[in-house]
């Protein structure tokens, strides 16, 4: 079953709109009565009901006012602002450099107890050696015209933030598919080195390394876009533009089932190491 990475954060924006909808016609008035008494144009009510537009706290408040709800204000601004806290564009989120992000997510990932990481594209950022995920944070530091410098500074706290999987309290499933052994992010040395790194973490108690071959034939999910779950309580998604974070249960469910079918079709101990050491002569 395939998953909507923003479906939580539109689900929570629209559930604003209905809010602010609903208040409009308990007062009896029009889209263009609201829109007079607040001081604006019809439309921006219009784009708000239909959740085109994400509304500030003063428009809220002054949405509010003109209905007699005032007293609604402040929790309508909150559920505003967890709404759109669940999609935030990577333009905010690395406007402190690469580093930074890195170093923000080190506390949440201490206290999670089980990871559950699928990747389609590269390694999972809690199984990369500092070489490789310098590449690939370097790619991105170039993508987003930021200082590529910075990236040397990210790998390494990134590779530092991973080191909470050799820490006790901590479970690790990892479900590669098999491209990702072969998508050369880095150069032949760093690859190999990646690779390397793959069969010792693979081969520590708390992981659990499968690897989707290629070959797989009616295949029971399909490839996914990557995406990691966190206990029970969070699927994170990484698109082009944004991060999604998914916190509604029964969509963070849904991921989980995605994982749990995808994990199925992969293979593990003697056959996934024959996969990664596959890869290694490829290089």
């Amino acid at each position: 079953m395939s998953v909507s990475p923003s479906s939580s954060a539109q689900a929570a924006r629209e559930a604003v709109a209905r809010r602010l909808r609903d208040l409009r016609r308990e007062a009896g008035l029009t889209v263009k009565e609201l829109a007079a008494a607040c001081g604006w144009h019809h439309a921006k009510t219009s784009r708000v009901e239909n959740a085109l537009t994400a509304p500030s706290a003063r428009d809220i408040r002054a949405w509010c006012e003109a209905t007699g709800a005032a007293g609604q204000a402040q929790d309508l601004i909150t559920l505003s602002l967890n709404a759109e806290s669940m999609y935030r564009e990577w333009r905010h989120q690395v406007r402190n450099g690469l580093r930074h992000l890195q170093d923000s997510a080190a506390q949440f990932y201490r206290e999670t107890e089980l990871f559950r990481l699928y990747s389609s594209t590269v390694v999972p950022g809690l199984l990369q050696t500092e070489g490789y995920a310098a590449a690939v944070l370097r790619t991105a530091a170039r993508f987003r015209d930021l200082p590529e410098h910075d990236s040397l500074d990210a790998a390494r706290a990134r590779v530092e933030r991973s080191r909470v999987i050799h820490e006790p309290g901590h479970r690790v499933v990892v479900v590669l598919e098999e491209h990702v052994l072969h998508c050369q992010m880095a150069d032949a040395e760093a690859m190999a080195a990646q690779l390397g790194y793959l069969l010792t973490a693979g081969a520590l108690p708390a992981v659990s390394l499968g690897v989707i071959p290629t070959a797989t034939r009616e295949r029971a999910q399909w490839p996914e876009e990557s995406f990691h779950v966190y206990d029970d309580r969070l699927a994170s998604v990484e698109l082009v533009s944004a991060e999604v974070k998914v916190t509604q249960p029964s969509e963070v469910a849904l991921y989980v089932k995605t994982f749990e079918l995808l994990r199925g079709m992969a293979v593990y101990g003697a056959e996934a190491r024959e996969l990664v050491l596959r890869a290694i002569e490829a290089l």
